[in-house]
């Protein structure tokens, strides 16, 4: 039977509302993110959902409402309200030119202290363990372990969106224009992380609810395996072959023209996006169970 708390169509309304007036590009938008946060809501244990409306009771921040759902979001919202220092950690910028993972991660560095507290030059690929083990051990202060929680929920949806794990010097995509028909127009980056979640559906309730009646036991067994590192890798192939499929020169350039998409490229990342929000559900859930049922952090 499937199990959805409805009470996030209201959560996800209001949110939509406080945050319309924003124009920064967020991996996968808001919308994409409450999609991959209620996905992975369904695959949750009753005793980790139980302990995650605990943690999430206690936090008292208010740049997003309080529930799972809408705190999916709350990393873009803290970088927006004035901690840049914290924006190197949404994604790993691994170039098509010189794909080298480590040199993407400013070759990991070490965490010394809580997560949270940085450094600041660091990728989402070396952040998601870090905040895993501080949310697995249960003698994490109880604020880190909420921010911990925040940040998860949020960097394994940012890490399945393409642009977020490669890059052409060109900003993860935010410099190539493209044309949307008439004068409209948009960056490529936003495409992805918008324009195509609208296309599937507007409204992440919904689409939520379409999404999970597609996944199969067998895509569920295959997608939880893996690492942060094998899921940027992942990432990376589908921008490749799909994202910069449009042989744009490498950097940004401040009088390009807008690209016409070319027939076909806008099925085919309706594809991506429909697969890697599925793949970022199913993760988000066996992240969470793993470390809220066992007191480890996923291997």
């Amino acid at each position: 039977m499937k199990i959805r708390a409805r009470s996030f169509s209201v959560a996800v309304s209001v949110m939509l509302a406080v945050g319309a007036s924003s124009s920064q590009a967020l991996a996968w938008g808001r919308e994409g993110h409450q999609v991959v946060a209620a996905l992975a809501w369904d695959y949750l244990t009753p005793d980790v959902r139980n302990t995650i409306t605990s943690l999430l009771s206690q936090d008292k921040d208010t740049l997003t409402p309080p529930d799972f759902v809408s705190r999916s979001t709350w990393a873009d919202s803290w970088r927006a309200a004035g901690h840049k220092e914290t924006g190197e950690w949404h994604f790993v910028d691994i170039e098509l030119d010189h794909p080298d993972l480590a040199q993407a991660c400013y070759n990991f560095p070490a965490q010394t202290g809580l997560a949270s507290a940085g450094p600041a030059q660091d990728c989402v690929v070396n952040k998601l363990p870090q905040f895993e083990k501080e949310l697995a051990d249960r003698t994490t202060p109880t604020a880190e372990r909420i921010l911990a929680l925040k940040y998860i929920v949020h960097f394994v949806g940012d890490i399945h969106q393409p642009l977020h794990a490669a890059d052409n010097h060109d900003k993860g995509g935010n410099c190539v224009r493209i044309a949307l028909g008439g004068p409209r127009t948009t960056n490529l980056h936003s495409y992805w992380d918008t324009a195509l979640v609208s296309e599937l559906d507007p409204n992440p309730t919904s689409l939520a609810d379409k999404l999970f009646m597609q996944i199969t036991y067998d895509d569920k067994q295959k997608w939880q395996q893996g690492t942060p590192a094998d899921w940027a890798q992942e990432s990376f192939t589908f921008a490749k072959q799909y994202a910069y499929i449009l042989n744009t020169p490498a950097g940004c350039s401040q009088d390009s023209a807008p690209i016409t998409l070319p027939p076909g490229y806008d099925a085919a990342a309706q594809t991506v996006v429909r697969e890697q929000l599925m793949k970022a559900g199913v993760r988000l859930a066996s992240v969470l169970n793993a470390a809220l049922t066992t007191g480890q952090p996923k291997p």
